[in-house]
Order: C-alpha cells, then sequence, then structure tokens
C-alpha cells in the first residue's frame, strides 16, 4: 500500500512540476509591434493577438499562436496601403495566423517552427527570436522572412520577399 501511495505522489509532483514551469504570457496592448518591409514597401499591423505558453528554461514544451487582422495594414501612404490589403486578400482573408509546432533554443535565443496561414494558404515557417525576461514581464523580439508567392500573393509589384519584425511586450497572465 505504500509503494502504490509513494508511486501516486511521485507522479502526481511530476506532473505538478511538469505544469508549474511554464508560464503563460498575455500581449500588452497595443504595445506590440509588428512591421514588415520589403522591396519599396514597409509598414505595420496592428492588434496582435497571441496565446503564449513560453518557459526560457524549457523552449521545447512552448507554444505559441497568434493572429493579425489584415486590414490593420498601414504603410502611410493610402496607395501602397490599399496595394498591400488588396495583396494579401484582407476582404477574404481577414487574419494572418501562425501557430508552433515546436520551438527549441538556437544560438543566442530560440527558434519556433510552425504553420503560417496567408491568404487561405499554409506553408511552413521559422520565427527566430529572444526573449527578454523581465521577472512578471518581458520582451520577445523575432524576425522572418516570407516569398509572398507561396501563398498566392503575387500581385503587380508584390517584393519576392518581406522581412517581418516582431517586438511584442507580455505580462504573466
Amino acid at each position: 500500500m505504500k509503494k502504490i501511495i509513494f508511486s501516486a505522489l511521485i507522479v502526481a509532483f511530476t506532473a505538478f512540476s511538469a505544469f508549474a514551469i511554464f508560464s503563460n504570457w498575455k500581449v500588452k496592448g497595443d504595445e506590440a509591434q509588428v512591421t514588415f518591409e520589403g522591396h519599396r514597401v514597409s509598414g505595420s499591423f496592428s492588434g496582435l493577438k497571441a496565446e503564449i505558453s513560453f518557459d526560457k528554461d524549457h523552449p521545447e514544451a512552448a507554444k505559441i499562436s497568434a493572429t493579425i487582422d489584415v486590414t490593420t495594414a498601414a504603410t502611410g501612404f493610402f496607395i501602397k496601403t490599399s496595394h498591400v490589403k488588396s495583396a494579401l486578400g484582407a476582404d477574404d482573408y481577414p487574419t494572418i495566423k501562425f501557430e508552433s509546432t515546436s520551438v527549441s533554443k538556437s544560438g543566442n535565443g530560440y527558434v519556433a517552427n510552425g504553420k503560417l496561414t496567408m491568404k487561405g494558404k499554409t506553408n511552413p515557417e521559422s520565427i527566430h527570436f529572444t526573449f527578454e525576461d523581465k521577472g512578471n514581464e518581458g520582451v520577445f523580439k523575432g524576425d522572418f522572412k516570407v516569398l509572398p508567392p507561396k501563398y498566392g500573393i503575387d500581385r503587380s509589384g508584390t517584393p519576392p520577399e518581406v522581412t517581418i519584425h516582431l517586438t511584442v511586450p507580455v505580462s504573466k497572465g
């Protein structure tokens, strides 16, 4: 009987410990910055929504899911903004979504491998990022490149490659 109770306690402690190491992070409102740049076009998106479960010491257990509203695209010039929204199919595909499939340590930072969905097409992408831990707050910063033709984004004037920059302040939630 003692062996059964002891075994149950070990299993319960191990299960509790596994959950205790994960931190759930909430994006700090409008402070998140999602910018893009490509040949002759640059701009930003606003309204990032994300569910982030991440612990810097155990990145392999992390889960990241994020969406951005395509209609918030802004370039500072209404014709280019209209072009970006049209090229991304904002009317039919109003969100861009990233869902991690794995997260791992990489050099001085981390890499989140996952599925990016834009304009109704999903492709594997990798986001290289760092995490600045400030206790109950933190900042995720990352960059990745997207090839628009992979997503059916081939409108005249669309750059062949777009770099996305992310700065995401978070608080424990």
